[in-house]
């Protein structure tokens, strides 16, 4: 059975900016290894990025997913990018499949292009754009217990040869990534990695289910978009042990960013 991830996935388009690429050099390595923590490559990853909400869950199922440059201020040559993994409309009317099994309103959607926290991590995982890529929305309720419940009815994925992969970080306030990030960033991080790693899976879900009583927790998500990937990876995976697969103190100045496997 493969296990989860909760990455988080570094600012922008990082890997095709050489500078960026060099101050992520540390989550660029945690990146790479994930494909030698698998016994076998993948048949596909899911992917459930942060930059993608809608009303109700949606599925890509093109076979040849487009692009989508959803930033702004980077050097022109980031828009011309281009992560060629093929898609899999098997591997999406599964995902669907299972979601509508449980009771969720999804639907497959064939225009939908790889956003930057999808291929800024994959460009790092598979470099050779060799293994398919399927992305997954949140729903734009951000509900810690839905997202969770939506962890569950993708578990028999792991069983199949599909990665699950919550793609958000740890921590997201933009208007406070320098200095300023030291003490909240750090004070949440330390509750993530007990909230994980040195409880009862039912303790652990719990956590999730309340973690705005977090210290920090609205000053390190002032919206809770790039968390709640979080809670499809451990939903996936509810009895399985965590693991800090990355770990840095002082980005940009003093933000602290974790990522983690379950299994």
């Amino acid at each position: 059975m493969l296990p989860t991830y909760f990455i988080s996935h570094g600012g922008g388009p990082w890997p095709y900016i050489p500078d960026m690429r060099a101050m992520f050099a540390h989550l660029e390595t945690a990146l790479a290894d994930m494909p030698n923590q698998l016994k076998e490559k993948p048949k596909a990853v899911l992917m459930i990025s942060g930059h993608w909400e809608r009303k109700t869950f949606g599925v890509q199922s093109n076979p040849t997913p487009g692009m989508e440059y959803d930033y702004s201020g980077f050097p022109a040559h980031t828009y011309d990018v281009k992560y060629a993994a093929p898609g899999s409309p098997e591997v999406a009317s599964r995902v669907a499949a299972l979601i509508k099994n449980a009771g969720f309103v999804v639907e497959l959607d064939d225009k939908k292009g790889f956003d930057h926290g999808a291929f800024t991590p994959m460009e790092v995982m598979y470099p050779k754009a060799d293994v398919p890529l399927v992305q997954l929305s949140l729903k734009s309720n951000l509900d810690p217990e839905e997202h969770l419940a939506l962890g569950r009815a993708l578990k028999p994925l792991r069983e199949e040869g599909v990665l699950i992969v919550g793609s958000g970080l740890s921590y997201h306030n933009l208007r406070m990534m320098g200095p300023q990030a030291k003490v909240p960033s750090t004070a949440f991080d330390t509750w993530l990695q007990n909230a994980l790693m040195h409880t009862t899976p039912e303790q652990r879900t719990q956590s999730l289910v309340d973690w705005e009583q977090a210290p920090y927790a609205r000053i390190c998500h002032p919206r809770e978009d790039h968390l709640i990937p979080l809670m499809v990876a451990v939903g996936a995976a509810e009895n399985a042990q965590a693991t800090c697969v990355y770990h840095e103190k002082g980005i940009f100045g003093g933000t602290t960013a974790s990522s983690f496997r379950f299994d």
